[in-house]
């Protein structure tokens, strides 16, 4: 086998970082020469100033270093022309036009909206945690932040003023802790900007958000929701039917009363309720040890009993979150709790527990059968 061709086997095993696709089979090798030692080689990226230059530079460095009769390397980069990143699209999306993967009979995606009734009961701390937990453990995972007024997955994430790369009108989410994430925010001039759409727009920002970003192959999509029971939940039971719901509550009855809303809407637009999270639980005082109930009790178990008898089927109560001052400050900060608090690790793993296997009743599950 001649250098030239140790050179393209070499270079098939660098996988775009942000594609995840090899270089050839996305059309980025534009040429392989060597010359008295020298191996020249280009490198199509495809937009202008691509941040992920440098990490190519050192994986293709990385990927010719056990060829012996390469001494240097020359890398030459240049823009790929728009037939050429048509194709790169065709290639990401399997040949055909703009769709959402996660609606096609075909998709492996288990996708779950993590609803509430009200604001402030923890439901981006919620969704932040559990993504983290499951990317832990090995899944591939997606957030999409479908709360388009009160957006806070960026800075949770620990990804403030991070962009999408663009090409043309596909993006590639951002990501972090293993977990790739889309979010109104990224879009904006200023992260400070109101968004202030009415009803038939957030359906089309929704879809935009689902279709036109480059998700690869996702086993768990995550889709933090704006509280209530307005347009992006009814949004996300058409665009994507066989969505599951899990609602989050406090132990405040009278937040449960308003959480079983969610849960309500979700089962007349025929999206199945899977469980019920009771968040800013009970905790212990930190110098006596005795449990203190800021929130109040019950909140929980009284939402899953009246889902439970809405739909005829057991709605479960998931986990009790205790308040936790640490979940907050990691909010604050970027840094999942998860990442640092085993016992808090070890609830949001339960969950995963419970939720990874599908059930097997068919209540409240929509079926694909014509009348």
């Amino acid at each position: 086998m001649s250098t030239v061709e140790l050179i393209n086997t070499a270079l098939a095993t660098v996988i775009d970082p942000e594609l995840h696709k090899p270089l050839p089979e996305l059309g980025m090798v534009e040429s392989v020469e060597f010359t008295s030692g020298v191996a020249k080689i280009g490198i199509l990226l495809t937009i202008v100033g691509c941040p992920m230059k440098d990490r190519l530079h050192a994986d293709i460095t990385k990927s010719l270093a056990h060829i012996t009769e390469v001494k240097s390397i020359d890398i030459a980069f240049g823009v790929m022309n728009e037939e050429q990143r048509n194709n790169v699209k065709k290639l990401i999306r399997g040949g055909r036009e703009k769709f959402i993967p996660f609606a096609q009979p075909d998709s492996l995606t288990r996708v779950l909206g993590i609803a509430s009734g009200k604001g402030g009961v923890g439901k981006s701390s919620v969704t932040v945690n559990l993504a983290v937990a499951a990317a832990a453990r090995g899944l591939k995972v997606g957030i999409l932040d479908a709360d388009v007024y009160g957006h806070s997955i960026p800075r949770l994430m620990g990804i403030l003023d991070k962009r999408p790369t663009a090409i043309d009108q596909t993006f590639i989410p951002v990501e972090n802790y293993g977990v790739k994430v889309v979010s109104m925010e990224m879009f904006k001039p200023e992260r400070s900007d109101p968004v202030a759409y009415r009803g038939p727009l957030l359906h089309r920002v929704l879809e935009q958000l689902l279709s036109d970003a480059y998700w690869g192959d996702l086993d768990l999509l995550l889709l933090d929701l704006p509280p209530g029971t307005g347009d992006i939940a009814i949004s996300l039971g058409q665009l994507i039917p066989t969505s599951e719901i899990i609602v989050v509550t406090t132990p405040q009855i009278a937040a449960a009363e308003v959480a079983e809303r969610a849960g309500r809407i979700a089962h007349q637009i025929k999206q199945p309720v899977i469980g019920v999270i009771e968040n800013m639980s009970d905790s212990a005082c930190a110098n006596c040890g005795e449990k203190i109930s800021i929130f109040g009790s019950g909140g929980g178990e009284e939402t899953s009993r009246r889902l439970s008898q809405l739909v005829g089927a057991d709605v479960p109560l998931l986990a009790k979150i205790p308040f936790n001052a640490e979940l907050r400050e990691g909010g604050d900060a970027g840094n999942p709790i998860v990442l640092t608090d085993q016992k808090v690790m070890a609830i949001f793993a339960g969950i995963l527990d419970k939720i990874i296997i599908r059930p097997k009743s068919l209540v409240g599950v929509r079926l694909n059968i014509n009348t």
